[in-house]
């Protein structure tokens, strides 16, 4: 098998040189696939056979591991050089000069606004904020105990029965109004969910405030007229949210377009996105780190901890990631963020602990070596709780950041001829035919 190596960031020359003769050792029949993007298309595996009844090759990746489901423009990810850009801007950029609604334009345009198209979208966002009266009542009907996440999804999905007319996804400004309901009240219903987790009343959005800021006092307001949050925490929250943005084809944004591929409406399939999201193994990592650093309880502890991860007796969360083998260049950012926070609501007990972490991961040749880096959940939980969060809010926040990449995805797939309903393939092992034979002879 001889290939030749695709250009630099996966890129095709077009030149028709690049291709990947495959030899199949069964027949001795060789076969020659053409390479396009640094990709070779599954179906073209379906030729290789050793007879014309045989099905032909398939490929055979639990959970994907180098398998690309679709074409995108929307986020290029290298995690060999801890690189994550949005339409081509470097997330440093963004994070440190952007709003999230100028983000969220980004994402689905493709373009970076002008003046007057970003303050016509954040007049769009602003006034789609509140929610029907009955999905209130809706939320208030949980049990008190009930989980912010699931009352979120629960609340995604029953915006369908609000505006069926989401069905009509082949229209295009019908998508986009969507779109706009969809990022505008995702922070309304993930504060009724913490306030109604508090058993407090729920606030209502106000139109005069920005889109972290409101959330913030539809989170936090309690008996204070024109409520107003500092505006570093602002900025903070502003900042995470850009950082979650989208993160190319994870677990949830590849549950969107899979549930989208059925022509499904947006908020059933962001609703899906939201299940996804709410594993602890996709949304539930900064929450593993509060614990872990909990557990290690000081900073003298700290070389024992790590000992314990060597011997294989405790995990070291927070570090490494799926898809980054190099720094998750988010870590670095929130870090900064963390700073900014704990000027405002004092620092974290846990920060020292989680900097002590850190310098010894970061020196020791046992992690280095592992490629264990501080992801963007090794941060993450800190600001989330010094906000005044609680644990069950993390997913939700991230969710809400996770949003606009949800639906710019879903609405990418929708203008992709390639496209059609997500239907994988299985490798069957189970028993051949038998017959079927009566209980009483069983």
């Amino acid at each position: 098998m001889t290939t030749q190596q695709p250009t630099a960031e996966g890129a095709s020359t077009g030149s028709g040189a690049e291709s990947l003769t495959v030899v199949d050792n069964r027949t001795g029949q060789s076969y020659e696939l053409p390479i396009t993007d640094g990709t070779v298309r599954a179906t073209d595996l379906r030729q290789i056979k050793t007879d014309p009844d045989d099905f032909g090759v398939m490929t055979y990746d639990p959970a994907f591991m180098n398998t690309a489901a679709c074409r995108s423009e929307v986020t290029f990810l290298d995690g060999e050089r801890g690189i994550l850009r949005y339409r081509g801007y470097p997330i440093e950029q963004l994070a440190e000069n952007s709003s999230f609604l100028e983000v969220a334009y980004l994402l689905l345009e493709g373009e970076l606004p002008s003046k007057d198209e970003l303050e016509q979208w954040e007049h769009d966002i602003t006034h789609h904020t509140f929610v029907h009266e009955n999905v209130r009542r809706l939320m208030e009907g949980f049990r008190y105990d009930a989980h912010p996440m699931g009352m979120l999804q629960a609340g995604v999905a029953a915006l369908s029965t609000f505006y069926p007319e989401s069905k009509e996804i082949d229209d295009p400004e019908n998508r986009r109004r969507q779109i706009i309901r969809l990022i505008a009240k995702m922070p309304t219903l993930g504060a009724f969910g913490y306030r109604h987790s508090q058993g407090m009343p729920f606030v209502y959005p106000r139109n005069e405030l920005s889109y972290s800021a409101n959330f913030l006092s539809m989170l936090f307001e309690i008996g204070v007229k024109d409520y107003t949050p500092d505006p570093r925490l602002v900025r903070a929250l502003d900042v995470l949210f850009i950082l979650h943005a989208d993160h190319e084809q994870n677990c949830s944004t590849s549950s969107v377009r899979a549930v989208g591929s059925s022509q499904a409406d947006p908020y059933s399939s962001v609703s899906a996105g939201i299940g996804a999201l709410y594993g602890p193994l996709h949304g539930g990592a900064n929450e593993a780190v509060l614990q872990m650093l909990r557990r290690i309880e000081k900073v003298e502890n700290v070389p024992d901890f790590l000992e314990a991860v060597k011997n294989r007796k405790e995990l070291l969360m927070g570090f490494g990631h799926r898809v980054y083998k190099n720094f998750d260049p988010r870590a670095t950012i929130i870090k900064k963020a963390t700073d900014e926070v704990f000027e405002v609501t004092g620092v974290n007990p846990l920060l020292k602990i989680a900097l002590e972490l850190e310098k010894h991961a970061l020196e020791e040749d046992f992690f280095v070596e592992r490629k264990l880096y501080p992801n963007v959940d090794f941060y993450s939980g800190l600001i989330y709780e010094a906000l005044g969060m609680p644990t069950e809010m993390f997913t939700v926040l991230f969710a809400i950041g996770r949003t606009p990449g949800w639906v710019a995805q879903w609405n990418e797939m929708l203008n992709d001829k390639e496209q059609k309903i997500a239907r994988p393939r299985q490798v069957y092992v189970g028993s051949g035919e038998r017959d079927y034979v009566p209980v009483a002879s069983r």
